[in-house]
């Protein structure tokens, strides 16, 4: 038997005793200041390993899933006394914490499954369903994992990016791909268990299920000990304060209970971001951060999104010859009509061609850009979404041509109602090979 063996097998040990108070009565208050130098010993890695010990000992899983409350617990505590410090609460930070709370339960959980899945195929194999229903339970409800990745890719990324520091950024966003990747694989392989309860493909779901809940554990690590204190470190205010808002939009996994964070700071975005890093602050960064900067150096990324002649549109920045060019390469067609319901607007797709219109309907009311048996149609549509929220959809043929015709409210950030638009799309392709629609499909 190795070192790391032995090792193991002491700190598994030391578990069991654990479990033998939690099962005796005692809170998890209680062992985590008897059992904290023990158990923070124990990396996230070595988690997984020791819960899968125990269920080949014939520890009781309802047991050991009461351990995942106490390491979770412990994690947060460790983790506070070093590197992240004074997060108030609503703090996109203390949010993320919270998530990651949540994640590396579910994945200890799943582990634990895994484990006892494995073990019963060892055995009589009798609970074996049982355990993969437990299982499909847990990984539905990790698969709310993209959530919290995409606050992070959508987030966090851009503004170690400005500064230049990439490299991480990619790696992490790559593992995090994986997972999400390998989480919806193995729902599927699942849904196949269902149809085929296979001893074979137990085993192969046991081991993929094992392998996973360690990878989720070991970017909850990878989280928490080096990224969050180097965007803790790096971000300003203002940052933070548009983070929080973007954030609130995305959602969170976690019950937030209406918290939400008061930042005085003008919100900055990733583009206007001050890209400077001061020695001090390179200092008290991470030593993963601190050696790529201090090895490789960086390159902070100056680029200058807003031209002269852009036009603020809210969601990014446009010139006049930028807008007619991406109204043309959009696949549909819009008219756009004004409170009045007077067209003020259309644009016109080189990759698809819809009803005919010409420059002279500009002014015109916009039922009578229609047949007079379809007047009627049109401003009862248009009546009923200046009044109702939603929008109107339509089916048309034009030709061999299937069109589909949305009506839209158009309405100011303050919700007045400011126009419609009509949206015209050619669908012929989706309609009639659906099937080879679904073939082109990618999971993103």
């Amino acid at each position: 038997m190795s070192t790391n063996d032995l090792d193991l097998n002491m700190k598994a040990k030391s578990v069991v005793e654990i479990l033998k108070e939690l099962h005796s009565g005692k809170s998890i208050e209680e062992l985590k200041d008897k059992y904290k130098r023990i158990i923070s010993a124990i990396s996230p890695f070595e988690i997984p390993l020791i819960e899968q010990q125990l269920v080949k000992e014939g520890v009781r899983i309802e047991e050991i899933l009461n351990l995942c409350d106490l390491h979770v617990e412990l994690f947060k505590d460790t983790l506070n006394s070093r590197e992240i410090k004074d997060i108030p609460k609503g703090h996109p930070l203390d949010l993320l914490l919270r998530e990651n709370d949540l994640i590396l339960k579910q994945s200890e959980i799943l582990a634990v499954y895994a484990s006892a899945l494995l073990k019963s195929q060892e055995e009589s194999g009798s609970d074996a369903k049982n355990i993969v229903a437990r299982i499909k339970d847990v990984v539905l409800k990790l698969m709310n994992i993209k959530l919290h990745y995409r606050k992070i890719q959508m987030l966090i990324f851009p503004y170690l990016e400005r500064r230049g520091i990439i490299a991480p950024t990619r790696v992490l966003w790559g593992r995090e791909d994986q997972v999400r990747t390998k989480l919806r694989q193995l729902l599927e392989f699942l849904d196949r268990l269902e149809n085929r309860f296979d001893p074979v493909l137990i085993t192969e779901m046991g081991n993929r299920a094992l392998e996973l809940a360690r990878e989720i554990s070991e970017l909850v690590f990878r989280e928490n000990k080096i990224l969050y204190p180097t965007v803790q470190t790096l971000l300003s205010e203002g940052e933070w304060a548009a983070i929080s808002t973007i954030a609130e939009k995305i959602g969170y996994i976690v019950e937030t209970k209406g918290e939400k964070l008061s930042i005085n700071a003008k919100p900055i975005l990733p583009y206007e971001a001050d890209t400077g890093l001061s020695r001090e602050k390179v200092d008290s960064l991470p030593p993963e951060f601190r050696m790529m900067i201090t090895s490789q150096g960086i390159n902070p990324d100056s680029y200058v999104v807003k031209g002269a002649g852009d036009i603020d549109l809210d969601t990014g920045f446009l010139d006049t010859e930028e807008i007619k060019a991406v109204f043309k390469a959009l696949p549909l067609e819009i008219t756009f009509a004004n409170s009045d319901d007077r067209v003020k607007f259309f644009s016109e797709s080189f990759l698809h061609k819809g009803f005919v219109r010409t420059k002279t309907i500009i002014g015109r009311r916009l039922e009578y850009c229609h047949p007079p048996r379809l007047e009627s149609i049109v401003k009862k549509t248009v009546d009923e979404v200046k009044r109702e929220s939603g929008h109107r959809e339509f089916w048309t043929k034009m030709g061999d041509r299937v069109i589909r015709v949305l009506i839209v409210p158009v309405k100011s950030r303050e919700g007045k109602y400011i126009g419609s638009v009509e949206i015209v799309e050619d669908l012929t392709g989706v309609v009639n090979n659906p099937e080879e629609v679904k073939k082109r499909i990618t999971v993103v």
